[in-house]
């Protein structure tokens, strides 16, 4: 009995170590993840606007920059040293300069404009989430 009730003490101590542990390594960086969220939000409110049809130039185009802007923090965020992690992240941040330079004033053209970007964060995420 006593060596059932050591084992169990031994169980509950080790679950709640390893909790711990987790729940510290999950809270180092918190950057990488504001990064993506981020850019989630920037580009749902982008998709909200075509679902909407609301893609006035002025209400889009700060999204548009604070994606690309966003963007950029990619690489030094992740700290990933791989070429084919600084080329995808690249190629969003090209994406991103033709869309803001395209400057969509209508649903169409931002439709036409994202296209590339979502390629790029797909990309990305199937190789590196």
């Amino acid at each position: 009995m006593r060596a059932a009730l050591l084992i169990l003490l031994g169980l509950v101590i080790g679950v709640i170590g390893t909790a711990q542990v987790m729940s510290t390594l999950a809270a180092r960086n918190p950057m990488p993840k504001a990064v993506m969220h981020t850019m989630s939000y920037h580009t749902s409110e982008l998709k909200q606007a075509m679902k909407s049809q609301a893609c006035d130039a002025a209400k889009i185009q700060p999204h548009l920059l604070r994606l690309q802007s966003t963007a950029t923090d990619i690489v030094p965020t992740f700290g990933i040293a791989d070429q084919g992690f600084a080329d995808a992240a690249n190629k969003l941040q090209a994406s991103l300069q033709q869309a803001v330079a395209s400057a969509p004033a209508s649903c169409a053209a931002l439709a036409a404009a994202l296209k590339p970007v979502g390629e790029a964060c797909q990309d990305c995420h199937q190789k590196y989430r």
